[in-house]
């Protein structure tokens, strides 16, 4: 399994806002993030600074329907 770079939930949710996706509503700590033509939201933990497990970043990533090269790129074009 690859080793990612340390993100937090912020950086996660700002990525997932250049690719597309919105901040639908945030319930407690987590931010539901939606895009017009995806079927359903998609949940991002954001607790104050804390990076996000490795296991965590995939599971966002395959909700999205993002691979780590896309959501990587877009990362770095910010």
């Amino acid at each position: 399994m690859p080793s990612y770079p340390a993100l937090d939930g912020k950086q996660v949710v700002r990525v997932l806002e250049s690719l597309g996706f919105y901040v639908d509503r945030i319930s407690s700590t987590h931010y539901q993030m939606v895009k017009p033509a995806h079927p359903r939201p998609v949940p991002v933990p954001v607790h104050a600074a804390k990076t996000l497990p490795t296991g965590t970043f995939r599971s966002i990533l395959r909700q999205a329907g993002l691979t780590p090269k896309q959501f990587f790129q877009a990362c770095w074009n910010l």
